[in-house]
């Protein structure tokens, strides 16, 4: 089997040896700030494609900047360092179900419905045997249609959504959807 054609154990699309390196580097980049006691994971639909998105490498724009505001950590006058061990001190780990950036959708390959429908049961073993946190919040509009199979039974732990859906974090307009997480997170907190 030709190395382009095996899947990617991260999010199923074809693994380039590119596809890999940049896995890896993401991985790495998580790792160095992963709680040791998880309280809250953050789970999103897919990585984003653009670097400076990607919260653990430091440049808080888009969707990092957007979660950090919605979990109360202000990036403003901060070292990296400084405002990803906040995150860490918090208790809170982020990742994805598709842990990669989509590459392009092909006619004759896997939709992103079922990319994310092939690596959810992964996902939620991973939960239930590695991470294994205090409770799980979606965070993106993507995890809709794979929310009621991410209950608390199948993952070990609460699940945290907003009135059954996730909460729309993943959105350029998520600054409501960003209160309503704080609230959330706030009122879970106090139960555990």
């Amino acid at each position: 089997m030709a190395p382009s054609s095996l899947a990617c154990d991260g999010c199923g699309q074809t693994a380039t040896p590119e596809h890999i390196a940049r896995r890896l580097q993401r991985l790495e980049w998580t790792t160095r700030y992963r709680p040791v006691h998880i309280g809250t994971l953050l789970l999103s639909g897919v990585s984003p494609r653009a670097e400076e998105e990607f919260l653990y490498a430091g440049i808080f724009q888009g969707e990092a900047g957007r979660l950090l505001e919605a979990v109360g950590i202000s990036p403003a006058g901060k070292s990296t360092e400084v405002v990803l061990s906040e995150f860490q001190r918090g208790g809170f780990l982020l990742t994805h179900v598709l842990e990669c950036p989509l590459e392009s959708v092909q006619s004759d390959g896997p939709s992103l419905e079922s990319l994310l429908a092939q690596q959810i049961s992964r996902v939620a073993t991973r939960i239930r045997r590695s991470i294994k946190p205090k409770r799980v919040v979606l965070v993106s509009e993507l995890l809709a249609s794979v929310a009621a199979r991410l209950s608390s039974t199948e993952l070990g732990c609460a699940v945290v959504l907003d009135k059954g859906k996730p909460f729309v974090v993943d959105s350029p307009n998520a600054s409501e959807a960003g209160q309503l997480l704080r609230k959330a997170l706030t009122s879970s907190t106090a139960g555990m």
